[in-house]
């Protein structure tokens, strides 16, 4: 029979680790060698046991001591003082006191490690006692900029763990989502074993462009072309807003380029559905073209009243 490796070596620490620094070993190498992880892989599942025999060892302060002095011979009965038990040279029972082992594998494992595990060691490892919670599943769904703006309902088709029988599920979208962000469905994703939960559906919401507005978080920002009349005398405009239009007053000397905000006509707040954000027109003023003799004589004439110099003929 191969000799077995000293408990440290396979823990990967030193002879002189402290208990935490044991316990934190073991947990790395439990979650790396579990058949739970590992299905079907003899070679993960003989690791796994060799590292929680080590740990059972070590996590005990008693039997630690007996190996720190007689090594793998305090435990089948060829030293004095041995806490195994050996029946035919083939079988040792460790005992894993006060559910430390079985607590470490919950923390590591979602709480999906059912006990027992000392039994389950001895007799050989059983991967049919332990949970094992769904993965989650990711999709993606486009939406229109409205859409995304007011909300919606969408369906999408999802299919079972065999892939071949489909259902259709309905979406909400909530109002306010932004591009990029996720919709979880709880429970929609690959189902899980030994009564483990099922994962989640999640969904990345893809929010489509829209003419002549663009989103900024809550804003929306969009353009409006007014006359040079209006641009230098002032007046209205009407503004094209997701809620409608709105009369905009401009304001006498408006230069190309000033924003003009409108209160809670952007999009709502996910999280508080009272709030809106703004939306900012940018103006964009329109220059004459084409124009008669008639208006370029008084346009001529405007300008030398406001001090232009060098006009076109």
């Amino acid at each position: 029979m191969a000799s077995k490796k000293d408990y440290y070596e396979v823990l990967g620490v030193n002879r002189d680790a402290s208990q935490s620094d044991i316990k934190k070993a073991y947990r790395k190498m439990a979650k790396k060698y579990h058949p739970d992880t590992n299905a079907g892989n003899a070679q993960a599942e003989a690791k796994f046991k060799e590292v929680s025999e080590a740990y059972s060892v070590l996590s005990d302060p008693k039997q630690k001591k007996l190996y720190d002095q007689f090594g793998h011979a305090a435990f089948d009965g060829s030293a004095s003082g041995s806490q195994g038990r050996s029946e035919g040279g083939n079988y040792r029972e460790y005992h894993f006191e006060g559910g430390d082992m079985d607590d470490i594998l919950k923390n590591i494992f979602g709480g999906g490690f059912s006990g027992g595990f000392s039994n389950g060691f001895s007799s050989g490892f059983r991967t049919e006692d332990f949970k094992q919670n769904g993965a989650d599943v990711k999709a993606e769904i486009n939406v229109t900029f409205d859409e995304a703006a007011f909300g919606c309902d969408k369906f999408i088709r999802i299919s079972d763990a065999s892939g071949k029988n489909f259902e259709s599920v309905k979406v909400h979208i909530p109002a306010g989502i932004d591009d990029g962000k996720s919709i979880r469905l709880k429970g929609r994703g690959k189902p899980g074993v030994n009564g483990g939960k099922n994962g989640d559906l999640l969904i990345k919401v893809n929010v489509m462009k829209k003419q002549g507005f663009e989103r900024k978080g809550m804003d929306v920002y969009s353009t409006v072309k007014i006359p040079f009349t209006t641009a230098v005398l002032g007046g209205k405009t009407a503004v094209q807003t997701l809620h409608g239009k709105v009369m905009c007053k401009i304001a006498p000397g408006t230069q190309s380029g000033t924003k003009l905000r409108i209160k809670d006509k952007g999009i709502v707040s996910m999280k508080d559905p009272s709030q809106y954000g703004s939306h900012y027109a940018c103006v964009e003023i329109k220059v004459p073209q084409n124009i008669s003799v008639e208006a370029k004589q008084k346009l001529r004439e405007f300008g030398r009243l406001c001090g232009e110099e060098d006009l076109p003929s």
